[in-house]
């Protein structure tokens, strides 16, 4: 009997275990379908503007705003564009193998790729950010300053929009 039940517990932590990893990794994301273009925000401007790319791929997520991934290939010049600053490359689930957090970490810290604006506050305290690196494009969606302080409960830094209702 005892045999029995220590099979029992160890069959269900296993099943509970591979349940979790499979809800992590694959069950909440979506792949988008295929985008011709990709909102960037030009040096001075106010809004994002549309730019053309190729090869888009892409991830997303309803269950946070922080799990968009993107791969595209564009030419543009990043100093055209607006820097983004403590830009920090989101992981992704290694079944998106095309966006790799730890290379392009390495890469913005030596200067061989560039952050630039996306989208400013594509949702409330969430920005839209692009590395661009020999001719690539590489997206995911970061929480601001104003989304930091929001989402902790303290008052929004001077600057920021007015938080939404909760």
């Amino acid at each position: 009997m005892g045999r029995f039940l220590v099979i029992l517990l160890l069959g269900s932590t296993v099943l509970a275990g591979a349940g979790v990893w499979y809800f992590q990794v694959h069950a909440f994301y979506d792949e988008l379908p295929a985008q011709d273009t990709v909102q960037l925000t030009p040096v001075g401007a106010l809004a994002a503007q549309e730019f053309d790319i190729r090869g888009f791929r892409g991830i997303d997520s309803d269950s946070s705003p922080i799990r968009y991934r993107a791969c595209f290939d564009i030419d543009v010049d990043a100093a055209a564009l607006t820097p983004y600053a403590n830009a920090t490359p989101m992981f992704a689930p290694d079944w998106f193998d095309c966006f790799d957090a730890a290379e392009l970490t390495l890469a913005l810290e030596s200067g061989q790729a560039q952050a630039v604006m996306g989208v400013s506050n594509i949702y409330y305290g969430v920005d839209r950010v692009v590395a661009l690196m020999d001719g690539r494009g590489y997206s995911w969606q970061q929480i601001n300053p104003c989304g930091t302080a929001h989402f902790d409960g303290d008052p929004v830094p001077a600057g920021c929009p007015p938080p939404p209702e909760r």
